[in-house]
């Protein structure tokens, strides 16, 4: 249980096994003549920051609102494109570090043959083990097996690679190298090489290192690489520093070396796997049978032959659960659109921070699947983004607070990313990110983390005060979009920004909530808290349109691509609460027909939003229709190695938001979460007939085990980690709990 693996090599880059520790990571390809393992460092970033507001635009925002408010769209857009577009247009990409190639040559005397061409191996096998965070290697070759070992350290800051060959030797070149690399190569020591270098002008500057251990043989560096011969067993270590973490990064790289070289890497391994199990071990995840022994290319032929499996769920579960922890660790950055794994100078989107729904959906199971701690590198990087947004709030928009765009970067740039209106003037970007603020408080409790972002908090909501206008009794955002999506006016024109987009009403409705309630904890008392109930009364709720559809612009417009990717009007129902099928029946039966005609016209066609798509029929209620978009994604937008992907051009790119999407998904299919109540299987598929979950976490922060078969609820349990009160619901029935901290209760027994 717990196992992908591959029968062979890796062909591409998209056949491979990550391993991570939040900075470091790397795509095991595997290889007996020659291996590249791919690396990544989360802050190897091209270029340094700037300060990209562009300086005509808060004389240009009454004239701008002006055409908008006359129906003079395309002008407004147009006025738009010169004087809001950010100089230069494009922020910083998020690069691969590099490669570490190695070589295998035949050894000089008694050791295993090293074929010229990958494919003759016997019994291959390259295995990611979920239960520990490693990805192993072995096969058989002239009589005696080659085993090798790769994880990625947290305790210990490095990457490990262990190669074995019972009975036999080993030998091998060792070289790091990178594409576009301007710097500098060679030895460091008698057992390590390294590469340095700075990434444009004013940009990080890093070095990366690997050092060598053996057992048996010799080693030596000749030139940029390590040389090994005749040794039974070789352990390399693989580090990376960067000037964006240490002022001295190459001397803490060393002592990192230093430490793992001196650990070895039994005891590098045994701290990697007490520290990764301590969170990967919270959740586990049981749906029907156990479907064997199989690997990831048969499950898939198997599942798009005669539908997946509960089993495969499960995997399916767990595996995200894997790639937030190996991408987002206290004291890294955020996951980027591919996590920490991308293999392009000039990557899809710069493989940046996406923050119109890519970035928020990456951290949509932190909280409930019992990973809070992998949520704090968004809120680190929230406080880099803080100067940045209120710059950018007072030089584009005379506002105060805090403003950020549809996109960030490393430096937590704020100014519009792209020339492309449909995202571009989109104002929301910090006040979705800073909805996760609450949810974090709610789920943990950590009163000291509320207070240290509670005037960011205060920010996202200051710039609002003063950045909305007035329409008709009510308050609305101006300019805005609906991101990415086009309306047509009823002559055809094409038109992308307008006033009071749906999803800024709903989004500044959980912002508000959140922050009322933040102050209400803190014991804060300001007129902001005083306008904040203002707001709440007069901002424009959802409306239901001629199709029976939520409305996603004030207006009633037609779309221009009915089956658009994103569903922006429907945030209301998910992440929030705010449409639920019992309190707002006649907006969750619009919600449905939304989903309905978007499908109808081919929605859902990008990885991440079909598992959106799977969030929002978890939250209706439908088990089935859930699973069913389940399997459209793992059909259609998922890569064989599990990784989600995202169509361009003639082919598709890796991006993980689908993968973290999918996973949150899972959990509410199993267990659904707000202030006021939590449910209890509200969208099990019918074909799920019998499983368990252990470790689900609800809002409050009660820990959830649950049972169920034939469809039914057979056994739950709660434990709480402090003193709660909590309500929860099964199949119309209720049970109100106040539990002790520490206390576990059944309910709902039979």
């Amino acid at each position: 249980m717990g196992t992908l693996w591959f029968a062979h090599p890796a062909k591409k880059w998209e056949e491979g096994l990550p391993v991570g520790n939040g900075r470091l990571g790397a795509m095991i390809l595997g290889g007996q003549n020659r291996e590249r393992i791919a690396l990544n460092q989360d802050s190897i970033w091209y270029g340094g920051p700037a300060d990209r507001v562009n300086p005509d635009a808060r004389a240009h925002l009454k004239q701008v609102r002006q055409l908008l408010l006359d129906g003079r769209i395309p002008e407004a857009e147009d006025l738009l494109r010169f004087s809001f577009s950010g100089t230069p247009q494009s922020q910083r990409p998020y690069q691969p570090l590099g490669d570490l190639t190695l070589s295998y040559r035949m050894p000089s005397e008694g050791g295993a043959q090293i074929p010229k061409e990958s494919g003759s191996e016997e019994g291959y096998r390259r295995t990611l083990d979920l239960e520990k965070g490693i990805v192993t290697e072995q096969y058989r070759m002239a009589g005696k097996w080659v085993k090798k070992e790769y994880l990625a350290s947290y305790p210990h800051g490095v990457m490990a690679v262990r190669i074995r060959v019972p009975g036999g030797t080993i030998c091998l070149e060792a070289m790091l190298s990178r594409k576009r690399f301007y710097g500098r190569a060679g030895r460091l020591g008698e057992n390590a090489i390294y590469m340095d270098g700075t990434l444009g002008d004013g940009g990080v500057s890093w070095m990366a290192a690997v050092c060598a251990r053996v057992h048996g043989g010799t080693i030596r560096v000749l030139g940029e690489q390590i040389v090994i011969r005749d040794a039974r067993e070789v352990e390399l270590f693989v580090g990376c520093e960067t000037s964006f973490y240490e002022k001295d990064y190459k001397s803490v790289l060393e002592k990192r070396l230093q430490a793992a070289f001196r650990d070895g890497f039994e005891t590098v391994c045994q701290k990697h796997m007490e520290d990764y199990r301590a969170l990967y071990g919270r959740v586990s995840l049981r749906i029907g049978k156990d479907a064997g022994d199989v690997s990831l290319e048969e499950r898939f032929a198997r599942g798009r032959r005669e539908g997946f499996d509960g089993d495969f769920a499960s995997l399916y579960f767990q595996y995200g659960r894997y790639l937030l922890i190996a991408s987002s660790r206290p004291g890294s950055l955020p996951a980027t659109l591919q996590g920490i794994w991308n293999e392009a100078m000039e990557p899809a989107w710069d493989s940046k921070f996406t923050i119109n729904i890519n970035t928020e959906m990456n951290y949509w199971p932190a909280e409930s699947c019992a990973l809070s701690e992998c949520h704090l590198p968004l809120f680190d990087h929230l406080m880099r983004m803080w100067e940045n947004g209120k710059r950018t709030a007072r030089e584009m928009y005379g506002c105060r607070g805090f403003v950020a765009h549809h996109n960030t970067d490393i430096w937590g740039d704020c100014a519009p990313q792209d020339i492309y209106v449909p995202a571009t003037y989109w104002v929301m970007g910090a006040a979705w990110l800073c909805t996760h603020i609450w949810t974090h408080y709610l789920y943990t409790g950590d009163e000291a983390f509320l207070r240290r972002m509670y005037p960011v908090l205060e920010d996202a909501v200051l710039f609002f005060r003063d950045f909305l206008i007035e329409i008709d009794g009510v308050f609305v955002t101006c300019p805005s979009v609906s991101p990415e999506n086009t309306y047509l006016l009823p002559d055809g024109t094409e038109g992308h920004v307008s006033a009071g987009v749906s999803m800024d009403n709903q989004i500044l409705t959980d912002l508000i909530e959140g922050y009322q309630k933040a102050s209400g904890v803190l014991g804060k008392d300001t007129d902001l808290l005083a306008w904040s109930d203002t707001l709440l009364c007069r901002l424009p709720r959802p409306k239901i349109g001629k199709y029976g559809q939520i409305m996603e612009w004030r207006e009633d417009y037609e779309e221009k691509e009915p089956g658009h990717r994103h569903i922006s009007q429907l945030y209301a129902l998910h992440p929030s609460h705010q449409i639920t099928p019992d309190k707002t029946p006649e907006l969750a039966e619009a919600a449905r027909r939304t989903l309905e005609r978007r499908l109808r016209f081919g929605g859902g066609h990008t990885g991440w939003s079909a598992a959106w798509i799977v969030n929002f029929y978890a939250r209706l209620g439908d088990g089935d229709k859930a699973l069913e978009n389940l399997e459209k994604l793992w059909t259609v937008s998922t890569f064989c190695n599990m990784m989600d992907n995202h169509p361009m051009g003639e082919g598709h790119v890796f991006q993980i938001d689908g993968n973290f999407g999918a996973t949150a998904a899972i959990a509410e299919m199993l267990l659904q979460s707000d202030e006021d109540r939590t449910i209890l299987l509200p969208a099990l598929p019918g074909r799920w007939t019998e499983g368990s979950v252990k470790g689900l976490v609800a809002a409050g922060g009660a820990v959830v085990d649950l049972e169920w078969r034939g469809g039914r609820l057979t056994e739950c349990s709660v434990c709480a980690p402090r003193k709660m009160e909590a309500l929860f619901c099964y199949r119309g029935k209720e049970e109100r709990l106040f539990l002790k901290a520490g206390e576990r209760r059944r309910i709902f027994e039979t």
